[in-house]
């Protein structure tokens, strides 16, 4: 599995160069609500095994939870189950408001 920084993605998707991967929310419906990237897709950690045949398992997946655990753990079962391009963000949302976007709101 990958990992990438909250400045390293907010590098990537600044750059109109390079092909944006898919951004997977992991939280909760409530958690999404609070803050989110821009253009994230929510999919809740305990939907994914019944909806991993809506993800196409040749895109580049960056997985997203709060700190980084709950990705961590989609990110190893997307893997064990032929998905060869997932990336985990390191520290989750709340790295991404402390590093990136200070005035998205933390909880």
């Amino acid at each position: 599995m990958q990992h990438i920084t909250a400045p390293e993605l907010a590098a990537r998707l600044h750059d109109a160069a390079q092909a944006h991967p898919l951004l997977l929310d992991v939280r909760e419906q409530w958690e999404y609500d609070h803050c989110h990237l821009d253009g994230a897709t929510l999919m809740t950690m305990n939907t994914i095994p019944a909806r991993i045949d809506d993800l196409d398992e040749d895109a580049e997946i960056v997985c997203i939870c709060h700190h980084g655990a709950r990705s961590m753990q989609v990110a190893a079962f997307l893997e064990r189950n032929g998905f060869t391009k997932v990336i985990n963000l390191t520290g989750g949302i709340h790295a991404w408001a402390v590093q990136v976007d200070g005035a998205m709101p933390t909880y």
